[in-house]
């Protein structure tokens, strides 16, 4: 499927369907999943918006923590007949909410990612200003383990000079090159800008 493809896809209707808050709680397996993970106020919810050309799909919020389940979105005519699934992780690290229920959100993902078979493929997102943190090493640990491919999305890099978005792709790139699960293309996007997204539609319309 070529970019022209994918932006095609993409511009079918897009809406909430579930939100999980255990294992129990999943909805029943159904069109290929692809997740977003990445650490709080990363941009997962504005670069989602972004992606469906919607303002106000998932909730974007200054308040780190404030996605505390997984959240499934349906892309297609109807959710019975979506093509695909988009999936909004809790945001790990930082997060203004008690450890007991940042413990019990990142049990749940790692539960999910493990044991999900309809899950083709995990978008770790990094802020490009900053790049890969600590607080990402377990989150890549995990899909390592699991052998689950997962693949690293620079957000925010409207805000980064194109030489040092240049560099910080190469460092990234070398950071993950000796992880087994690893996607080594490592993509830069701007929810603000609207760069990157017609790349990362193609991702996933390709593993259809």
């Amino acid at each position: 499927m070529d970019a022209e493809e994918a932006r095609i896809l993409f511009e079918q209707p897009c809406e909430f369907i579930w939100a999980a808050d255990s294992i129990k709680a999943l909805p029943p397996p159904g069109a290929p999943e692809f997740a977003f993970a990445g650490r709080s106020n990363v941009g997962k919810s504005s670069l989602l918006n972004a992606l469906t050309r919607r303002n106000t799909l998932a909730r974007t919020s200054s308040t780190p923590g404030r996605t505390q389940q997984l959240n499934f979105f349906a892309l297609g005519r109807t959710p019975e007949t979506a093509v695909l699934r988009l999936v909004d992780l809790p945001g790990y690290g930082y997060a203004k909410v008690a450890q007991s229920k940042v413990d019990a959100w990142t049990l749940l993902m790692r539960d999910y990612m493990r044991g999900r078979a309809t899950l083709k493929r995990v978008f770790i997102l990094v802020d490009a200003r900053h790049g890969l943190k600590p607080q990402d090493t377990p989150m890549m640990d995990d899909l390592d383990a699991a052998a689950l491919i997962y693949q690293i999305v620079l957000t925010k890099a409207d805000a980064v000079p194109r030489a040092a978005l240049a560099a910080m792709i190469e460092a990234t790139q070398a950071g993950i090159a000796r992880r087994p699960a690893a996607h080594p293309q490592v993509l830069a996007t701007s929810a603000e800008a609207k760069t990157g997204l017609a790349e990362l539609r193609a991702e996933m319309a390709a593993l259809l």
